[in-house]
């Protein structure tokens, strides 16, 4: 489809192009435990990241694969479909910082759970919206934040965001981590050209994440 061949094009860019470290912070072990996992499938990771990476209390993000069958699956072969893995990212955060609750709310407010046929310019399976709970809480935490926004009317469609309970996640290739840092320009014009930030003031107005992101 023609919206996949962009999104094709820039991945093709970028593994001919020299890569780069993938740059997370350096976390102390003690640090490390003491944080929680969120997983979410937003469409193009590389934008989850990025609007991730700003929310006070997340400490890093980690791009990825999930949902599917297929052990340590490659970015061109969930790109291609019918691995059943969606692209997703891991967000590792704080809780003493940020709630799961905000991060629900700020991931509802970055994407559009009514599409459900991926996400903006992205289309297929592998960029469908899910909500991968990492525990019973979790599902339970994402399942009354979906039923809210639902009863709300607030989209006036219906909300068709998947929750499943999280399985194995593989981290992309290298190259995909931090894309936005590392790219900036072929990310902006990938991120423009895709119309998300276009469909999400159209859905959610001016202040899509009331002041909670930093931007």
């Amino acid at each position: 489809m023609p919206q996949k061949f962009v999104h094709a094009v820039f991945a093709m860019a970028l593994l001919l192009s020299t890569t780069l470290s993938v740059g997370t912070s350096s976390i102390s072990s003690a640090a490390e435990n003491d944080l929680q996992v969120a997983i979410f499938a937003g469409g193009c990771f590389w934008c989850v990241e990025a609007d991730f990476d700003n929310v006070p209390g997340v400490v890093r993000t980690i791009s990825g694969y999930t949902g599917g069958a297929l052990i340590d699956p490659t970015y061109l072969q969930v790109f291609d479909g019918g691995t059943g893995h969606r692209e997703a990212v891991q967000i590792f955060y704080d809780p003493k910082k940020v709630s799961y609750a905000t991060l629900l709310e700020i991931f509802w407010r970055s994407v559009d759970p009514t599409d459900d046929g991926g996400q903006f310019c992205d289309r297929g399976e592998s960029y469908k919206t899910a909500i991968f709970a990492n525990s019973p809480k979790q599902k339970r935490l994402a399942e009354d934040s979906k039923r809210k926004l639902q009863l709300s009317a607030v989209l006036n469609q219906p909300i068709v965001t998947s929750i499943e309970a999280a399985g194995p996640f593989y981290p992309a290739e290298e190259h995909h981590q931090n894309y936005y840092k590392k790219n900036p320009l072929s990310y902006n014009i990938y991120r423009y050209g895709c119309g998300r930030d276009a469909r999400i003031k159209e859905l959610w107005g001016e202040d899509a994440h009331r002041g909670i992101v930093k931007h």
